[in-house]
Protein backbone atom coordinates (compact mmCIF):
# COMPACT_ATOMS: atom_id res chain seq x y z
CA UNK A 1 0.00 0.00 0.00
CA UNK A 2 1.28 3.49 -0.80
CA UNK A 3 2.07 5.53 2.26
CA UNK A 4 0.07 8.75 1.78
CA UNK A 5 2.58 10.90 3.68
CA UNK A 6 5.45 10.01 1.29
CA UNK A 7 5.30 11.96 -1.96
CA UNK A 8 7.34 9.34 -3.81
CA UNK A 9 4.72 6.67 -3.01
CA UNK A 10 1.44 8.54 -3.13
CA UNK A 11 -0.49 9.53 -6.26
CA UNK A 12 -2.28 12.46 -7.84
CA UNK A 13 -5.68 11.16 -6.77
CA UNK A 14 -4.66 11.31 -3.12
CA UNK A 15 -2.64 14.50 -3.44
CA UNK A 16 -5.47 16.34 -5.18
CA UNK A 17 -7.80 15.56 -2.30
CA UNK A 18 -5.41 16.64 0.49
CA UNK A 19 -4.67 20.09 1.90
CA UNK A 20 -1.13 19.67 3.11
CA UNK A 21 0.02 21.71 6.09
CA UNK A 22 3.73 20.88 6.28
CA UNK A 23 6.28 19.73 3.70
CA UNK A 24 9.45 17.98 4.89
CA UNK A 25 12.57 17.91 2.70
CA UNK A 26 15.19 15.34 3.80
CA UNK A 27 18.64 16.47 2.67
CA UNK A 28 21.56 14.09 3.02
CA UNK A 29 24.92 13.37 1.37
CA UNK A 30 26.73 10.64 -0.52
CA UNK A 31 30.12 9.99 1.05
CA UNK A 32 32.44 7.40 2.53
CA UNK A 33 31.69 6.28 6.11
CA UNK A 34 34.75 4.49 7.46
CA UNK A 35 35.32 1.10 5.81
CA UNK A 36 32.15 -0.65 6.98
CA UNK A 37 29.18 1.62 6.27
CA UNK A 38 27.69 2.40 2.83
CA UNK A 39 28.14 5.67 0.98
CA UNK A 40 24.38 6.19 1.33
CA UNK A 41 24.41 6.13 5.15
CA UNK A 42 23.09 9.69 5.52
CA UNK A 43 20.38 8.99 2.95
CA UNK A 44 19.28 5.79 4.68
CA UNK A 45 19.08 7.55 8.05
CA UNK A 46 17.35 10.69 6.80
CA UNK A 47 14.75 8.86 4.72
CA UNK A 48 13.91 6.37 7.46
CA UNK A 49 13.64 8.87 10.31
CA UNK A 50 11.59 11.35 8.26
CA UNK A 51 9.27 8.60 6.99
CA UNK A 52 8.56 7.16 10.42
CA UNK A 53 8.06 10.61 11.94
CA UNK A 54 5.73 11.39 9.03
CA UNK A 55 3.72 8.27 9.78
CA UNK A 56 3.37 9.23 13.42
CA UNK A 57 2.22 12.73 12.51
CA UNK A 58 -0.13 11.57 9.75
CA UNK A 59 -1.82 9.03 12.00
CA UNK A 60 -2.36 11.82 14.53
CA UNK A 61 -4.19 13.84 11.86
CA UNK A 62 -1.41 16.16 10.70
CA UNK A 63 -1.35 16.67 6.95
CA UNK A 64 2.39 16.29 6.42
CA UNK A 65 4.11 15.34 3.18
CA UNK A 66 7.65 13.95 3.11
CA UNK A 67 9.43 14.96 -0.10
CA UNK A 68 12.05 12.73 -1.77
CA UNK A 69 15.47 12.99 -0.18
CA UNK A 70 18.13 15.08 -1.88
CA UNK A 71 21.08 12.66 -1.85
CA UNK A 72 24.01 15.07 -2.31
CA UNK A 73 25.34 17.53 0.24
CA UNK A 74 28.28 19.80 0.99
CA UNK A 75 31.50 17.77 0.97
CA UNK A 76 34.04 20.51 0.37
CA UNK A 77 36.35 19.01 3.02
CA UNK A 78 36.50 15.68 1.19
CA UNK A 79 37.37 16.64 -2.37
CA UNK A 80 40.18 14.07 -2.55
CA UNK A 81 38.06 11.13 -1.36
CA UNK A 82 36.82 9.20 -4.38
CA UNK A 83 33.11 9.57 -5.15
CA UNK A 84 32.32 11.79 -2.18
CA UNK A 85 29.82 13.87 -4.13
CA UNK A 86 29.74 17.61 -3.47
CA UNK A 87 27.12 20.32 -3.86
CA UNK A 88 28.30 23.85 -3.19
CA UNK A 89 26.21 25.83 -0.67
CA UNK A 90 25.31 28.24 -3.46
CA UNK A 91 23.87 25.31 -5.42
CA UNK A 92 21.85 24.24 -2.39
CA UNK A 93 20.50 27.77 -2.10
CA UNK A 94 19.37 27.68 -5.73
CA UNK A 95 17.67 24.31 -5.24
CA UNK A 96 15.94 25.49 -2.09
CA UNK A 97 14.73 28.65 -3.80
CA UNK A 98 13.19 26.65 -6.65
CA UNK A 99 11.45 24.18 -4.33
CA UNK A 100 10.15 26.87 -1.98
CA UNK A 101 8.78 28.72 -5.01
CA UNK A 102 6.69 25.63 -5.81
CA UNK A 103 5.38 25.23 -2.26
CA UNK A 104 4.64 28.93 -1.85
CA UNK A 105 2.77 29.10 -5.14
CA UNK A 106 0.70 26.03 -4.27
CA UNK A 107 -0.24 27.17 -0.79
CA UNK A 108 1.90 24.82 1.32
CA UNK A 109 3.37 27.46 3.57
CA UNK A 110 5.47 25.44 6.03
CA UNK A 111 8.73 23.70 5.07
CA UNK A 112 11.05 21.68 7.26
CA UNK A 113 14.54 21.16 5.83
CA UNK A 114 15.31 17.82 7.46
CA UNK A 115 19.10 17.76 7.50
CA UNK A 116 20.86 14.40 7.65
CA UNK A 117 24.47 15.46 7.06
CA UNK A 118 26.85 17.35 9.32
CA UNK A 119 28.44 19.23 6.42
CA UNK A 120 25.14 20.83 5.43
CA UNK A 121 24.07 24.09 7.05
CA UNK A 122 20.85 25.76 5.91
CA UNK A 123 20.34 28.44 8.53
CA UNK A 124 21.88 31.32 6.59
CA UNK A 125 20.06 30.23 3.43
CA UNK A 126 16.73 30.17 5.24
CA UNK A 127 17.35 33.68 6.59
CA UNK A 128 17.77 34.91 3.01
CA UNK A 129 14.86 32.93 1.64
CA UNK A 130 12.62 34.03 4.49
CA UNK A 131 12.92 37.60 3.22
CA UNK A 132 12.11 36.49 -0.33
CA UNK A 133 9.14 34.37 0.80
CA UNK A 134 7.58 36.21 3.76
CA UNK A 135 4.49 33.99 3.82
CA UNK A 136 6.56 30.84 4.36
CA UNK A 137 7.51 29.28 7.70
CA UNK A 138 10.99 27.87 7.06
CA UNK A 139 12.58 25.48 9.58
CA UNK A 140 15.93 23.70 9.74
CA UNK A 141 16.33 20.52 11.80
CA UNK A 142 19.29 18.21 12.49
CA UNK A 143 18.21 14.80 13.77
CA UNK A 144 21.72 13.98 15.00
CA UNK A 145 21.54 16.87 17.49
CA UNK A 146 18.29 15.84 19.17
CA UNK A 147 19.70 13.81 22.06
CA UNK A 148 22.89 13.32 24.02
CA UNK A 149 24.50 10.38 22.22
CA UNK A 150 25.86 9.07 25.51
CA UNK A 151 22.31 8.22 26.55
CA UNK A 152 22.43 5.54 23.84
CA UNK A 153 26.07 4.58 23.23
CA UNK A 154 29.42 4.54 24.98
CA UNK A 155 31.75 6.02 22.34
CA UNK A 156 31.81 9.53 20.86
CA UNK A 157 32.56 10.68 17.34
CA UNK A 158 30.34 12.10 14.65
CA UNK A 159 30.89 10.08 11.47
CA UNK A 160 30.46 6.30 11.13
CA UNK A 161 30.68 6.25 14.93
CA UNK A 162 28.98 3.91 17.40
CA UNK A 163 25.66 5.75 17.21
CA UNK A 164 25.56 6.00 13.43
CA UNK A 165 26.69 2.41 12.95
CA UNK A 166 24.09 1.18 15.43
CA UNK A 167 21.39 3.08 13.56
CA UNK A 168 22.34 1.55 10.20
CA UNK A 169 22.61 -1.90 11.81
CA UNK A 170 18.97 -1.41 12.83
CA UNK A 171 17.78 0.01 9.50
CA UNK A 172 19.86 -1.81 6.85
CA UNK A 173 22.06 -4.48 8.46
CA UNK A 174 22.69 -6.19 5.14
CA UNK A 175 24.72 -3.16 4.00
CA UNK A 176 27.10 -3.13 6.99
CA UNK A 177 30.39 -5.00 6.78
CA UNK A 178 31.55 -6.96 9.85
CA UNK A 179 32.73 -4.51 12.50
CA UNK A 180 36.09 -6.28 12.50
CA UNK A 181 36.69 -4.61 9.13
CA UNK A 182 36.07 -1.10 10.47
CA UNK A 183 38.82 1.31 11.46
CA UNK A 184 38.82 2.56 15.04
CA UNK A 185 37.83 6.06 13.90
CA UNK A 186 40.72 7.81 15.62
CA UNK A 187 40.72 11.56 14.89
CA UNK A 188 43.78 13.78 14.99
CA UNK A 189 43.51 16.85 17.21
CA UNK A 190 44.38 20.38 16.01
CA UNK A 191 47.69 21.77 17.23
CA UNK A 192 45.90 24.97 18.31
CA UNK A 193 43.74 24.27 21.38
CA UNK A 194 41.14 26.88 20.45
CA UNK A 195 40.09 24.74 17.49
CA UNK A 196 38.86 22.08 19.90
CA UNK A 197 36.38 24.57 21.37
CA UNK A 198 33.02 25.69 19.91
CA UNK A 199 33.84 29.38 19.47
CA UNK A 200 36.33 28.95 16.60
CA UNK A 201 36.03 26.86 13.45
CA UNK A 202 37.74 25.77 10.28
CA UNK A 203 36.61 23.05 7.92
CA UNK A 204 38.15 19.67 8.62
CA UNK A 205 40.20 18.33 5.69
CA UNK A 206 39.14 14.75 6.30
CA UNK A 207 42.13 12.98 4.79
CA UNK A 208 44.38 14.89 7.22
CA UNK A 209 42.17 14.22 10.24
CA UNK A 210 41.31 10.54 9.90
CA UNK A 211 42.75 7.50 8.13
CA UNK A 212 39.38 5.96 7.22
CA UNK A 213 36.96 8.92 6.91
CA UNK A 214 35.41 7.75 10.17
CA UNK A 215 35.49 9.61 13.48
CA UNK A 216 34.50 7.62 16.53
CA UNK A 217 35.01 3.94 17.29
CA UNK A 218 32.12 1.76 16.02
CA UNK A 219 33.31 -1.45 17.71
CA UNK A 220 30.52 -1.51 20.34
CA UNK A 221 27.70 -0.81 17.88
CA UNK A 222 24.55 -2.95 18.01
CA UNK A 223 21.22 -2.97 16.21
CA UNK A 224 19.49 -2.82 19.60
CA UNK A 225 21.13 0.51 20.43
CA UNK A 226 20.10 1.80 17.01
CA UNK A 227 16.51 0.66 17.46
CA UNK A 228 16.19 2.47 20.79
CA UNK A 229 17.55 5.69 19.32
CA UNK A 230 15.33 5.37 16.24
CA UNK A 231 12.20 4.99 18.37
CA UNK A 232 13.00 8.08 20.42
CA UNK A 233 14.12 10.33 17.58
CA UNK A 234 11.13 9.52 15.38
CA UNK A 235 8.74 10.16 18.24
CA UNK A 236 10.35 13.54 18.83
CA UNK A 237 10.13 14.53 15.17
CA UNK A 238 6.62 13.16 14.83
CA UNK A 239 5.50 15.52 17.58
CA UNK A 240 7.35 18.40 15.95
CA UNK A 241 5.51 17.78 12.66
CA UNK A 242 2.19 17.68 14.52
CA UNK A 243 2.99 20.93 16.31
CA UNK A 244 4.05 22.66 13.09
CA UNK A 245 0.87 21.57 11.34
CA UNK A 246 -1.19 23.12 14.12
CA UNK A 247 0.69 26.36 14.69
CA UNK A 248 -0.30 29.68 13.13
CA UNK A 249 2.81 31.20 11.58
CA UNK A 250 1.65 34.69 12.56
CA UNK A 251 0.84 33.62 16.12
CA UNK A 252 3.96 31.56 16.76
CA UNK A 253 4.94 33.07 20.13
CA UNK A 254 2.98 33.20 23.37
Amino acid sequence: MPRPYLLAETNWKAVKATNYEVAVLPWAATEAHNYHLPYGTDIIEGEAIAAEAGRIAWEAGAKVIILPCIPFGVNTGQTDITLDMNLMPSTQLAILRDLITVLDRQGIKKLVVFNSHGGNSFRTMLRELGVEFPDMLLVETNWFKTFDRYDYVEEGGDHACELETSLVLHLRPELVLPLSEADDGAEKEPRIKAFTEPWVWRERPWSQVTASTGTGNPAKSTAEKGARFFKDVTAKFGQLFIDLAEVDKDDFYK
